[in-house]
């Protein structure tokens, strides 16, 4: 094949391409009978023959596959400039005003990076500068990203072989419906009494505390949603040692919880470093972290100058301004509101008509759907879970399994969802359901 020449392949013969150069380790979407996915529109994938999906697990495309908007703002900086952030570009400096102005006080200086993995890098360096420490609580199950520094501290990725970094301490997930504390009156304090202990363990072992890092909403670790008062507390706790708090909204932000534009908003909590990324560039390879000026000073003092190549291009700013105006433009923080009440009532009650489905939890455009072959014990119902994905694919809806016993189906389509959509996708799970049940009898 030529380099300059498209040719269409059939499925099969791409599918072959891929097996054959691309890393086995970099996987598909149903391993066994993939997509071939050529379009995007809203909510909606489809696939080479015209066939519509149901997207309900791209949080990616935060503002829909494809918005005109986004892509017209792309294409005319592209065609107009396109360099690095050492000159002075009105587009950097208008981008980096409008995203700190969506943070609380303190919070009011960025950095630019290309990923959520760049960004959690980052901000432990950040962490690491400002505090002269070494010491890093995440939570278990966690998922940061995937360079070395990220996977040292995310569990979620240590399932083969352990990876974790000597520095590293995990924390219990704040997991309300079957963690350490479900049964406690006052979950909050409970989970964040855990973080206080570890945080005594590190002093006592004469070492020095740098960063808790969590997901204001834990999504990898199953879709829970912390209790009330988990991360004030935390943060108090945390800051006493003479860490930092790090909230990674890089899955969660820009108005998917429906009530607040960040999900730390949720906890009443004001981190010191929060990082971005996934949905800022709705597919675009772009990021932030945003910290305060105190921190960012210490970092120049200690570790010099910061340059990343491609960071906070002309290209990439456009992209983060138009994805902004789209989510402003068409109300999208509160249609995640609306739908996403819609959804939690209409999953609730299919909850209670299929036992199979132990617990269902969120927030806006975020929720998560637990399967159990037992209410009482709670035993993970995995291999259901992947039966159901599997199910609902024949009935044309998209969605993907995660958690620690990958028994939790994760809803967080584009912000673009409807009342509509959702009772497709209802009627799906539920017909899925009930065919699994009876293949169970």
């Amino acid at each position: 094949m030529s380099a300059g020449k498209k040719e269409d392949l059939s499925k099969e013969k791409g599918w072959q391409i891929r097996k054959k150069h691309l890393a086995p380790s970099i996987t598909l979407f149903f391993e066994n009978e993939p997509l071939k996915i050529v379009r995007g529109e809203k909510h909606y994938l489809f696939d080479e023959n015209g066939e519509k999906y149901l997207d309900c697990v791209n949080n990616v495309a935060h503002v829909g596959h494809c918005h005109p908007h986004v892509t017209e703002q792309a294409m005319q900086q592209m065609s107009q400039l396109y360099t690095n952030s050492r000159f002075l570009h009105d587009g950097l400096s208008t981008y980096a005003q409008r995203l700190t102005e969506l943070f609380p006080d303190p919070l009011n200086i960025c950095y630019l990076v290309n990923s959520g993995s760049e960004a959690n890098d980052m901000a432990l360096q950040l962490a690491h500068a400002h505090t002269g420490g070494t010491e890093v609580i995440s939570l278990e199950a966690a998922y940061h990203g995937t360079v070395k520094s990220c996977i040292e501290i995310s569990q979620h990725k240590w399932k083969k072989m352990s990876l974790k970094a000597d520095f590293t301490h995990l924390a219990p997930i704040p997991d309300t419906y079957r963690g350490l504390h479900c049964k406690n009156p006052n979950p909050g304090a409970a989970y964040a009494e855990e973080v206080e202990k570890i945080l005594k363990k590190i002093g006592e072992d004469g070492k020095k505390m740098s960063a808790f890092i969590m997901e204001s909403l834990i999504s990898c670790g199953g879709q829970v949603i912390p209790p009330a008062g988990y991360m004030s507390q935390a943060f108090k706790h945390v800051r006493n040692a003479g860490g930092v708090c790090i909230a990674d909204e890089v899955q969660v932000g820009f108005g998917r919880v429906g009530s607040h534009f960040w999900a730390f908003d949720m906890q009443g909590a004001v981190p010191d470093i929060v990082t971005v990324g996934k949905p800022i560039g709705n597919g675009h390879p772009l990021a932030a972290i945003i910290t305060t000026k105190e921190i960012a000073d210490s970092f120049l003092q200690k570790r010099g100058n910061y340059f990343n190549t491609y960071a906070g291009n002309p290209v990439s700013c456009a992209v983060g301004h138009a994805v902004l105006d789209v989510i402003e433009q068409e109300n999208l923080v509160e249609n995640a509101r609306i739908v996403g009440d819609y959804a939690m009532c209409a999953l609730q009650k299919l909850q209670c008509k299929h036992q199979l489905l132990g617990d269902v939890r969120g927030a806006g455009l975020f929720i998560g759907m637990e399967f159990v072959k037992n209410r009482e014990t709670k035993e993970p119902a995995t291999a259901e879970a992947e039966q159901l994905i599997i199910k609902l694919k024949t009935r044309r809806v998209i969605i993907s399994v995660e958690g620690p016993h990958d028994n939790v189906l994760k809803f967080k389509p584009p912000m673009t969802f409807t009342e509509k959509d959702v009772d497709f996708l209802v009627q799906a799970l539920d017909e899925s359901l009930e065919e699994l049940e009876k293949e169970k009898k």
